[in-house]
């Protein structure tokens, strides 16, 4: 199961990439941010993180918390 990557553009030479796959027999979530390496080739930097994608609901109840908060 490999679902096609989404991307987030962050900046200029950066985008959050958003992947599900399986991996070592488990399902998996990952958000990894990937860098202009040049010649239009991207590659993944030492930012991001990956959990199971059961987890997946309460990563999203998370997210949607943090956009209701005021900062």
């Amino acid at each position: 199961m490999t679902a096609p990557a989404i991307e987030i553009r962050k900046n200029s030479r950066e985008v959050i990439r958003v992947t599900r796959k399986e991996f070592n027999g488990q399902d998996l979530v990952n958000i990894r941010v990937f860098f202009d390496a040049g010649g239009g080739d991207m590659k993944p930097g030492k930012q991001g993180v990956a959990f199971r994608a059961a987890l997946l609901a309460d990563m999203i109840d998370a997210l949607n918390s943090c956009e209701e908060e005021e900062v």
